[in-house]
């Protein structure tokens, strides 16, 4: 399907969103979905065809954080650029329906929206020597968090000769989510993700690199449109193949995105969705004697003694541990940085200016 023949409804339109555009009582704004992003510069696919889109400055500058400029995945409001067929203006992003998140990369405690309005997040391991079990977890959180439903995809189940065991470590981590066993270079099972993604709806391919995102795109698609790469055979470790998000109208009317390999992953504001990355955990918390216990070093703590019979895996408690550690410096941060933002507000309005003895 080319992009020139892309209607609205194609591209996951709703009344829902029509009401949103609306509500801006404004008749010359149009609406349009984020495919691609670079900085400030967008492709936006709309009704019948495909422009380049710039933000405002207007609202460049009005949006609280970053994290609320558009995003890939995004519903947006345009008005085309006078004079010029190709360009247009981006002044709004409509309130997002879903989102996945995690912290900015480095040292900053910022959001990074990776992509957003999506129903359903393949999360895709390999069964190799890549296969990494508490990156899963991670990554179900993020899912979870953003109101996605996930999907467990592993990949590369030709290359596994213990398939039966990671499927049943896997499962133990998964509770309701579904897993399947693929294989991108076979085929294997890639009928059950094509029965997934339906017309109108937008799922998104997440994991490291290395994994076989692009190459399920390529098969699920029914030709090469995503680059790939070979993993070294050293460490199984993949390149970054894909460098940016971007939505990708399949053959059958359904949406998907391809996402870049996360070299590093930090999760976002998501210590309640700790409760579905360990739901046994949790529910082993609930025996805990102090109802703030910390799981680390209390008297008649349920999950460590858990730990101590057997009854919870040592490697598992530690991945829990890790997170809700993260999670705590991230709610830190995210203080001060309230703090310091209502210091600055308050200065800038007056009312915290700091005393200056005047001079005689």
């Amino acid at each position: 399907m080319g992009e020139s023949a892309i209607s609205l409804a194609t591209l996951g339109w709703s009344p829902a969103w029509a009401e949103h555009l609306a509500a801006l009582q404004n008749p010359d704004l149009q609406p349009g979905r984020i495919a691609i992003e670079d900085k400030h510069h967008y492709v936006v696919f709309a009704d019948q065809r495909t422009w380049l889109g710039q933000v405002t400055g207007k609202l460049l500058h009005s949006v609280p954080a970053r994290s609320e400029l558009p995003k890939v995945g995004d519903w947006v409001t345009f008005t085309p650029v006078q004079g010029d067929q190709e360009k247009c203006l981006i002044h709004h992003v409509l309130p997002r329906r879903t989102r996945l998140s995690r912290k900015v990369p480095g040292r900053q405690t910022e959001e990074q929206v990776l992509v957003t309005n999506v129903d359903i997040a393949f999360v895709v391991q390999a069964l190799d020597r890549s296969f990494n079990l508490g990156l899963l977890q991670r990554h179900l959180a993020m899912v979870n968090a953003g109101g996605v439903k996930p999907v467990i995809v592993l990949n590369k189940a030709d290359l596994c000769d213990d398939i039966l065991d990671k499927l049943a470590s896997v499962e133990k981590v998964a509770a309701d989510t579904p897993v399947i066993a693929v294989s991108a270079r076979t085929g294997r099972a890639i009928d059950s993700l094509t029965q997934l993604i339906r017309p109108g709806e937008t799922v998104v391919f997440i994991g490291a690199s290395g994994v076989g995102k692009s190459s399920l795109i390529n098969t699920i698609y029914g030709e090469d449109i995503q680059a790939t790469t070979e993993v070294r055979e050293s460490d199984a470790k993949g390149r970054h193949t894909t460098t940016w998000r971007e939505l990708i109208v399949l053959p059958n009317g359904g949406l998907v995105i391809d996402t870049p390999g996360m070299r590093e992953f930090q999760m976002w504001m998501a210590d309640e969705l700790a409760q579905d990355a360990f739901p046994d955990v949790e529910e082993i918390a609930l025996r805990c004697h102090f109802p703030n216990c910390t799981h680390t070093n209390e008297k008649r703590c349920a999950v460590l003694a858990a730990v101590e019979s057997g009854e919870l895996a040592r490697q598992r408690y530690e991945q829990y541990i890790k997170l809700q550690r993260e999670l705590a410096y991230l709610h830190e941060a995210a203080r001060h940085r309230e703090y310091l933002e209502r210091k600055r507000r308050s200065q800038r309005d007056g009312r915290g200016k700091p005393f200056r003895r005047r001079e005689h």
